[in-house]
């Protein structure tokens, strides 16, 4: 028999927005992190930032490892009701990928990045290659 999983309003989640009780909504699963503020690579404060909150983008935006993703099934306690998950559809929407097809070619952060380090590159390459500081 199948185990019923267990659901959470936005509401619900909002009011474990402490250090006594941590939970944050990750791809609408709810997970309760308390036990693991002490463990948090980055520190407990990032987790109690996010308390109570939909912490999709700023979990996403710090490019967690497979084994991270792994280690969070363990606090995961449920999911976001239906009728809450598309509330937080549209911070999601807003979120664009590099790799996202619906981009159609606007500017995103890799894109500014990559052009910030082409920029940074090309006085070393020409003057490594002679154009610049030699008078031969």
């Amino acid at each position: 028999m199948a185990e019923e999983i267990k659901t959470f309003t936005l509401t619900e989640v909002a009011e474990h927005n402490e250090k006594k009780s941590v939970w944050i909504i990750i791809h609408d699963c709810v997970y309760d992190v308390t036990p693991f503020l002490d463990e948090h690579p980055g520190g407990e404060e990032v987790l109690i930032e996010q308390a109570g909150k939909d912490a999709t983008e700023s979990f996403e935006d710090v490019g967690h490892s497979t084994d991270a993703r792994d280690i969070m099934k363990k606090y995961k306690i449920g999911e976001l009701c239906e009728a809450d998950k598309k509330k937080t559809k549209k911070v999601e929407e807003k979120t664009i990928s590099w790799s996202d097809p619906k981009n159609n070619g606007n500017s995103s952060d890799w894109m500014t990045w990559t052009i910030s380090i082409v920029i940074a590159l090309v006085p070393i390459v020409l003057y490594r290659m002679g154009y610049f500081g030699s008078n031969k």
